[in-house]
């Protein structure tokens, strides 16, 4: 392999393992809302109970996400020095704001969120709650700005030395593709959250073990509920994302249909082997016009194809082709789970059909390999530049020695692989033990109440006399 391939593999493995955690933290953090807030409504102690348990679980997951977006940054100036020196009069501003609008609200109010329920009172922890919540938000934001920015660059000059500087910070922000891939992005961890508490809900319910099964009970329903609603959602959001991809990023969508040849009427890969070399598809599965209805919404809408620019321009086809049916493929997987849990519901058999459950356990790492699909998609899809259609990738790399590379790469992927095995172990150790772990079986009961009633027992034995 060349230093160029390295260098994009490393990247690909550090940012690839990265997104999980926000894509999992974002979702359990507005989760983690939604039961402080019921907590507060209703006062029922099983919502107190869901709370102080994926609290815990996010805690894990937080800290999991900054160590490893911390070697992100460090990456950027390292790997890929080139890329930091054209573009950082655009890019740096961004990553300053996510840093100072949510990487320092969300560092501000954890602690009160982890350790502050006992000491602040239930309005000020929701308080808490809903910044670190909001925080996620806010710091996707900005790095989905930054990265459509690289997709759909707008508002920017070149200087002499070809660097690039902002003309205006805010359409900047509001690129193009911006307000699609955040949603898209948002949605997505919603979806891959919920799916994690559905499983681990499943799970309790399914080993019926019984102080669990209010608590499992509550966040099974809401969970299954929420995708019924975000799933469809996530599907409108992604075929609005694929017309403004169609508008500015053509050969992406070539590349994820491995359409060769413009034309209108086209018809939907449903699976195929690209061949690049000969440029046709192989066991192509095809369903005649429903391709230009779906990327158009016209049964005579036009599609480019990948001959419309030389080979040098396009991105490679194979992996983005599989890796959006992947991401559609695991959709539809969840959509019919969330869909059947409604039918479920209806009948009265949420709770008790227990083939269901191990189906939701079965779904908890969909939401991830979708969420990975997804950036195979985008990140795969804008080769062969780094800034699309303006900057090479081939430019923005560091002239580094591929020895360097590929043991910096090693290290980073034994050492991440510990961190995730520490990360499954300790996590996996909190659902074994359920939501109830460390609550009493039985209430307290106050000493004066215990010596009262112990003061009455003469009596009553006298009285039975």
């Amino acid at each position: 392999m060349d230093q160029l391939l390295l260098s994009r593999l490393q990247f690909a493995f550090t940012i690839g393992y990265h997104i999980l955690w926000p894509a999992f933290t974002i979702g359990i953090a507005w989760f983690i809302v939604v039961l402080s807030a019921l907590w507060m409504r209703t006062h029922n102690p099983v919502y107190r109970h869901l709370v102080r348990f994926w609290t815990k679980v996010f805690a894990l997951a937080f800290g999991m996400g900054v160590v490893t977006g911390v070697v992100i940054s460090y990456q950027l100036g390292l790997n890929w020095s080139g890329y930091a020196r054209a573009t950082a009069d655009v890019i740096g501003p961004l990553f300053v704001m996510e840093v100072l609008t949510a990487f320092f609200l969300e560092a501000g109010f954890i602690g009160v969120m982890l350790y502050g329920e006992e000491k602040v009172g239930e309005k000020l922890h929701f308080t808490a709650c809903l910044i670190v919540a909001l925080g996620t938000v806010m710091s996707a934001f900005w790095i989905i700005s930054a990265n459509s920015w690289m997709q759909t660059p707008a508002a920017f000059t070149t200087t002499a030395d070809g660097r690039f500087v902002a003309t205006d910070f805010w359409g900047v922000v509001f690129n193009p593709s911006m307000p699609y891939r955040l949603a898209h992005m948002v949605t997505a961890s919603f979806i891959t959250g919920g799916f994690v508490v559905t499983g681990v809900s499943a799970f309790w319910i399914w080993r019926g073990r019984s102080a669990d099964q209010p608590a499992a009970r509550k966040a099974f329903s809401i969970c299954l509920a929420l995708m019924a609603v975000l799933v469809p959602a996530q599907m409108v959001i992604g075929d609005q994302h694929g017309l403004n991809t169609r508008k500015y990023q053509p050969m992406k969508l070539a590349a994820i249909e491995a359409r060769w040849d413009t034309a209108r009427r086209v018809p939907i890969n449903l699976i195929a082997w690209p061949d690049e070399k000969a440029e046709r598809n192989d066991y192509a599965l095809e369903i005649p016009l429903l391709g230009s209805l779906i990327l158009t919404h016209s049964l005579n809408g036009e599609v480019k194809g990948l001959k419309e620019v030389p080979a040098s321009e396009r991105p490679p086809v194979l992996p983005v082709f599989l890796a959006f049916r992947v991401m559609v493929g695991c959709g539809l997987l969840l959509l019919l789970v969330a869909f059947t849990g409604l039918y479920l519901r209806w009948r009265g058999r949420l709770y008790t059909t227990r083939w269901f459950q191990i189906v939701c356990m079965g779904c908890i790492p969909l939401g991830f390999i979708a969420t990975l699909a997804g950036w195979v998609i985008t990140e795969v899809g804008r080769q062969p530049y780094v800034i699309y259609g303006h900057f090479r990738t081939a430019e923005a790399v560091s002239p580094i020695a591929t020895g360097a590379v590929a043991s910096s790469m090693a290290v980073a992927f034994i050492l991440y692989n510990c961190l995730l095995l520490g990360f499954f172990w300790y996590a996996g150790r909190l659902a074994w033990q359920g939501p109830m772990s460390g609550v009493p079986t039985h209430p307290a009961v106050p000493l004066a109440t215990v010596a009262a009633a112990l003061g009455q027992i003469p009596q009553t034995v006298e009285g039975a006399k």
